[in-house]
């Protein structure tokens, strides 16, 4: 087990914290003794959360995919005091042949899960630099390892937010700010209920596109069987690591798929060996 910091209390800023995993990070902070800036859409929504936790809780309205108004946000929250920790962990899912995409289905995804995290992690990098210190957990999916079909531009959007988070570790690891993606697998947080659907072309029906799109409409949230509340503690105690890393992979399933491709993934760049170093 990997040693970890000092157990004094924290203040974390989560996007999504309405619900699903964003929701049960916030409460596991808040029990823990920490205070919780939610940015969030419908703030209203978190009054039971106020009623518990009085003013551990602050509320900042949000949609993530408005990257001048997160700016404005975070520059509202350093201005208060800074965090300790960032959580973007807002998305949603519109499943679709890249073709059956509107334009607008592409913009939203990659608005909430890509624009918005990379947008709200830049404007924070200036206090926690200065700072020397802190940790931005990326929630991403075992999506940003795995691809499925009919999931283009959640497989872009995460797949992005992963690069984009390599390189700033990078970049700010000699000022102490420490960065974890988090890979989970299938988590109860009614996902599924709430994944939209492309408009079908007939070219798809009865292919990958189709098939993929049949199973989520008739499995719904059973594929989905993680404990949020598990996840949750899992990031709280990479959050209190000393040397936290830089992916997580968390649940059965998403460590059996991520192990997969990545085995498969090297065995065929090891079956290219002979063409790949003549140039």
């Amino acid at each position: 087990m990997m040693s970890t910091a000092s157990e004094s209390s924290r203040r974390w800023f989560v996007t999504g914290a309405t619900s699903g995993i964003g929701r049960a990070i916030a409460e596991h902070a808040l029990r823990e003794g920490d205070r919780v800036v939610a940015a969030v859409r419908r703030p209203d929504a978190l009054a039971g959360l106020v009623a518990r936790f009085g003013a551990a809780v602050e509320l900042e309205k949000l949609d993530v995919g408005d990257t001048v108004a997160a700016s404005a946000v975070v520059d509202r929250v350093v201005g208060r005091g800074g965090v300790d920790v960032v959580v973007n962990c807002a998305g949603f899912s519109i499943v679709g042949a890249a073709e059956e995409l509107s334009e607008h289905h592409v913009r939203a995804q990659l608005d909430a899960m890509l624009y918005g995290p990379i947008a709200i992690t830049r404007a924070f990098l200036e206090s926690l630099r200065t700072r020397r210190g802190g940790h931005v957990i990326q929630m991403s999916s075992m999506g940003g390892q795995v691809t499925y079909p009919a999931n283009s531009i959640y497989h872009a959007a995460k797949w992005g937010l992963e690069g984009f988070t390599e390189s700033v570790a990078q970049e700010t690891r000699e000022f102490g700010v420490r960065f974890t993606i988090v890979e989970p697998g299938g988590v109860r947080t009614g996902f599924a209920a709430a994944t939209k659907y492309a408009a079908e072309m007939p070219a798809y029906q009865d292919g990958a596109v189709g098939r993929f799109r049949d199973f989520i409409r008739t499995a719904g949230d059973d594929v989905f069987s993680g404990d949020p509340a598990k996840l949750a503690a899992v990031v709280a105690e990479v959050v209190a690591m000393d040397d936290p890393p830089l992916r997580l992979v968390v649940g059965s399933d998403a460590y059996r798929a991520v192990d997969a491709v990545l085995r498969d993934r090297l065995d065929r760049l090891r079956e290219q060996e002979r063409i790949s170093h003549p140039i």
